[in-house]
């Protein structure tokens, strides 16, 4: 097995014993920056700790308590009624299940994620909600399981470093985009002067540290896909060098992709494989 293989299987595993947590009832499940501990024993803040909307209630506890982000990227990509959203690892779904607010009953979220037991608990965690404009799918966010011109907006929440090709995951995002589409993600940036040596010093490739891209290479990325508009803003220091951010960028409304016939996944049993 690859290296990113072997990496992509420590964060399966990781987030499918996260959701293990919180359908046990052992409280929620701890941010990606601290592995191996549920957030009322290591004492640290949480992802429900990122959303003011949650006070407007009407979201099943599991989701709530099954937050790992670091931030609240529905309040950064400015949902409007209607639109139609892509969630990259959907987790729990509670950015799902907020997006789905936001878009209303005109809208259409989709939430994809290759964890199982993290995509059983969103889909039930949707029909708890009663939240008839979400499907949630299974798949790769570096393999994005719908056709171009999809979406028009793309959200992720502290999932991006993750990924062991961020520019497949760039690509992926920018096709699915409908021209004028944009961006709204939270996650984990480095300092431009930490070398990628150092992230690894500072925190493993699971807790979100190792794996992230600079603020550079963020925007680098961003662009070579072809987005426009790029802005990367600091909003708290994780540990020295690395800071939760946010990343706002958008598809040119001039932009008119050549159409890709790529099959959309459904809902699978769990343990059946996605098409994609």
């Amino acid at each position: 097995m690859s290296n990113d293989m072997d990496l992509r299987e420590d964060v399966r595993r990781h987030y499918a014993e996260a959701a293990h947590t919180v359908i046990a009832g052992q409280g929620a499940a701890c941010d990606c920056r601290h592995p191996g501990t549920t957030c009322s024993e290591g004492g640290h803040a949480s992802g429900p700790a990122f959303y003011d909307a949650l006070t407007e209630g009407g979201l099943p506890e599991a989701a709530v308590l099954a937050s790992l982000g670091c931030g609240n990227p529905t309040a950064v990509a400015e949902l409007h009624s209607g639109e139609t959203v892509l969630d990259l690892g959907a987790g729990g779904g509670i950015d799902v299940l907020l997006s789905a607010k936001r878009v209303g009953p005109t809208g259409k979220v989709y939430g994809l994620d290759m964890t199982e037991e993290m995509l059983a608990l969103a889909i039930k965690n949707r029909d708890d909600a009663g939240a008839n404009n979400v499907e949630l799918l299974k798949g790769y966010i570096e393999q994005v399981p719908l056709p171009a011109n999809t979406v028009d907006v793309v959200i992720s929440n502290c999932v991006i470093n993750l990924s062991t090709d961020k520019p497949l995951v760039f690509a992926e995002m920018h096709r699915v985009l409908r021209p004028g589409g944009r961006i709204g993600i939270s996650d984990v940036v480095a300092d431009n002067d930490v070398t990628p040596e150092q992230r690894a010093e500072r925190g493993t490739y699971v807790g979100c540290i190792a794996g992230a891209l600079s603020f550079e290479e963020y925007e680098a990325g961003l662009r070579a896909a072809g987005f426009e508009d790029v802005v990367i803003s600091a909003t708290a220091e994780y540990v020295p060098g690395m800071h939760a951010a946010i990343i706002k960028a958008t598809k040119s409304s001039s932009v008119v992709a050549a159409p890709i016939d790529a099959p959309v996944a459904r809902e699978l049993p769990i343990g059946q494989k996605s098409c994609c």
